[in-house]
């Protein structure tokens, strides 16, 4: 790309020339990406329409499985969106600076991540249009939901965790966009203007801003443990072996900041790439995040083992043979490919120089997301093809339409992303601006 070009306002400093930049013209590769995202995503709405014609037969819904590919996915989804809260939230309340040039984008997956993932319950449970009935609401009809449905924890995670997601995005969006206000002109100055609610910059309004984003970290920090813990007990209250077991909800936290973190590396490395931001976004910023995949991978390793010694330990025929059949049975390939991806290729980030070799973890990063859709994948169709009467167990096969479907999901996350870098700032402006002052007044540079 060719550097942004100079300009003679004194407001319009280096920081916001070269972040504003992303925003500005429409490449063809960019048109290109763009279209095989709403291409995939036109795929999926009309498989899922010859789904809702058809019936659920079609995904795949057939004795003894019945949670496939859509709920696997759905928790992928859940845990991609978990890295965001992480580095926005926690890492401000620990002040983790090197958290400022990445929050933004991580704060933008997770709310796409969230809007991604609440589709697969409605696509699951088959008829969409009736998702008000899982709203715990009085009604005339005297329908009320159930409250022992892990459906319905599923509903109460979700939109708790939506809300909470794009409310913290959007007011850590709000200074950004008063200085779009200020550059732009025509229908983009009204809604930068709308949005910015007014925003001068005063004493009053930084202090206030402050509060409200420390307040929000406070009330989103307990969100990265619950949320995907709720998700975790959908399976951990059930006598299903394989999922019977109290490490599920650390477990399931850990693994999705871990798939978290991939995919922010797998999206920023490129970003950074193409649009030259590599002033911004370091060798510091991946050094870190690098370091805290190593850690979540060891985590996810100890989980993978406990599962195993805990089956082999606790004697129970069910369990033993649902964890053998796991590694060597029909779905051998799933299992091997989980645990490379996940815990033995993350060991290549020991070394220094692999952690700043950026070609490197982004293939490694990509492997972490196919590793963590297979463990979802592990977890939930194992257990179920092999529960306690042999007589009844059986082979799934995702079928065309749960691939469609599923691949339609990452056209979704996709289109909502690159739509999002040509609205609003890839990175915050105002958050790096308050680092290199912090720099220049203690005289270094992080």
């Amino acid at each position: 790309m060719t550097p942004p070009p100079t300009s003679k306002d004194p407001r319009d400093s280096k920081t916001n020339r070269d972040i504003m930049y992303v925003m500005e013209g429409i490449s063809p590769g960019y048109l290109l990406l763009l279209g095989l995202c709403i291409l995939s995503v036109t795929a999926a709405g009309a498989t899922w329409f010859y789904q809702v014609y058809y019936g659920l037969g079609l995904g795949g819904y057939t004795h003894p499985v019945f949670w496939g590919v859509y709920i696997v996915t759905f928790v992928f989804w859940v845990g991609i969106a978990h890295a965001g809260t992480l580095i926005s939230a926690i890492l401000y309340l620990f002040r983790a600076k090197w958290r400022n040039a990445i929050n933004r984008s991580a704060e933008a997956m997770t709310v796409f991540a969230v809007l991604t993932a609440a589709q697969f319950l409605g696509i699951h449970v088959g008829r969409m249009w009736k998702s008000y009935f899982i709203l715990p609401y009085p009604n005339q009809r005297g329908l009320w939901v159930n409250f022992r449905s892990p459906l319905e924890w599923d509903t109460f995670a979700i939109s708790t965790y939506a809300t909470i997601s794009i409310v913290f995005f959007f007011i850590g969006l709000i200074p950004d966009l008063a200085i779009l206000r200020d550059r732009s002109k025509g229908l983009k100055k009204l809604l930068y203007t709308a949005l910015a609610l007014g925003w001068q910059g005063t004493a009053n309004q930084w202090k206030s801003h402050s509060r409200a984003v420390l307040h929000l970290s406070g009330l989103a920090t307990p969100l990265v443990l619950s949320v995907h813990s709720v998700v975790s007990w959908d399976f951990a209250m059930s006598i299903v072996p394989g999922w019977h077991a109290t490490i599920f909800a650390p477990y399931f936290v850990a693994g999705a900041i871990f798939s978290g973190f991939a995919m922010v590396l797998t999206v920023m490395i490129p970003m950074r790439r193409i649009y030259g931001l590599e002033e911004y976004i370091n060798d510091y910023h991946f050094e870190n995040m690098t370091r805290f995949l190593l850690l979540t991978s060891w985590i996810v390793g100890y989980a993978y083992g406990i599962e195993y010694f805990i089956a082999w330990y606790s004697g129970v025929e069910a369990e033993q043979t649902a964890f053998w059949l796991r590694a060597f049975g029909p779905y051998w390939f799933s299992t091997w490919t989980m645990i490379i991806c996940n815990v033995v290729l993350p060991q290549l980030f020991w070394v220094k120089r692999f952690r700043h070799n950026l070609t490197l973890v982004f293939v490694v990063c990509t492997f972490i997301n196919i590793g963590m859709w297979f463990e979802r994948y592990v977890i939930i169709i194992t257990s179920l093809s092999t529960e306690y009467d042999p007589a009844v167990w059986g082979i799934y096969t995702p079928t065309w339409a749960e691939l469609v479907i599923f691949a339609g999901s990452f056209g979704f996350f996709g289109m909502l992303f690159l739509l999002f870098i040509k609205l609003f700032p890839i990175i915050a402006i105002t958050e790096v601006k308050e680092l290199e002052i912090h720099d220049k007044a203690h005289g270094g540079a992080h």
